[in-house]
């Protein structure tokens, strides 16, 4: 759905070309803004700016209900538009996400704009790849592919502003966890630099699974939290008390990764307060 033919990428560094001038043109629609100014006369010693028009107020305004399925596509010029689906069947190109407009006054603005951030990283992918079977990308080439494009902020990240907040998590989880070692999964086990702050998953509770079964799923049906009661999640950060050896969530006792990073010996809130009564 383009109205002048763009070169069709047959390399990895022209389908990412590809890639980032239509995510460009994305995130334009569903965050950016242009500001135009208009000039005084020379006596009027002052730049003043008459009106904003902004991307995504056209995007929302084009994006009516009231009309026929919609969809939302960015062009390889970093230039976006909404329109009707192809009527070819199949379609040259993947097809974005359809029926847009009717979700629109449905749910909150900024909601339904996340919505189809996610729907557009989903087709942005798709495309990329698509040019990648096309051309016959093997197993090196869509591996350097995916990771050119996943070194970029999804739309989704950049439309709900996680994207930095997102980079920051994964960096963090990157050097405080560990690897697989020993046939045991140990990606939930913070490697810690102080004495006496048990960080590692949480013993299991239930040992009835058997020998034959996979370690991973036996670690992942782990001890439960000793504030909030809920089992073990994956990626979660745990830290056990060296009172009373029970577990909990990071999140539930308020304590961070980088917090524990400092702490010689862990009391839970519990332990703690039965100390102040003695």
């Amino acid at each position: 759905m383009e109205g002048m033919p763009h070169p069709i990428p047959r390399t990895v560094d022209e389908v990412y070309s590809d890639f980032k001038g239509r995510r460009a043109g994305l995130i334009k629609a569903l965050t950016a803004g242009l500001f135009i100014f208009f000039l005084l006369p020379a006596s009027a010693l002052h730049l003043y700016s008459v009106c904003v028009v902004r991307d995504v107020e056209k995007f929302y305004q084009q994006c009516d209900p009231e009309k026929e399925n919609l969809c939302l596509y960015g062009l390889p010029n970093e230039t976006w538009e909404v329109n009707l689906p192809v009527e070819e069947v199949p379609p040259e190109l993947p097809e974005p996400a359809l029926g847009i407009n009717f979700a629109r006054d449905g749910m909150q603005e900024k909601d339904w704009l996340s919505l189809v951030a996610v729907h557009s990283d989903s087709w942005l992918l798709a495309v990329a790849f698509y040019f990648g079977a096309r051309f016959g990308f093997g197993k090196n080439e869509r591996k350097r592919l995916f990771q050119m494009i996943n070194d970029l902020p999804s739309v989704f990240e950049v439309v709900s502003g996680n994207g930095k907040q997102s980079k920051e998590q994964s960096a963090t989880h990157n050097n405080s966890s560990k690897s697989k070692s020993g046939g045991k999964m140990q990606s939930r086990q913070l490697e810690s630099h102080s004495k006496g702050v048990k960080m590692s998953p949480p013993p299991k509770e239930d040992e009835d699974s058997g020998e034959d079964e996979e370690e991973e799923e036996d670690d992942e049906q782990g001890a439960t939290c000793g504030a909030c009661g809920d089992n073990y999640g994956n990626d979660e950060f745990w830290i056990c008390c060296d009172v009373c050896e029970r577990w909990f969530h990071g999140k539930c006792v308020k304590i961070t990764p980088a917090k524990a990073e400092h702490i010689k010996q862990y009391k839970c809130p519990s332990c703690s307060n039965k100390r102040a009564r003695v």
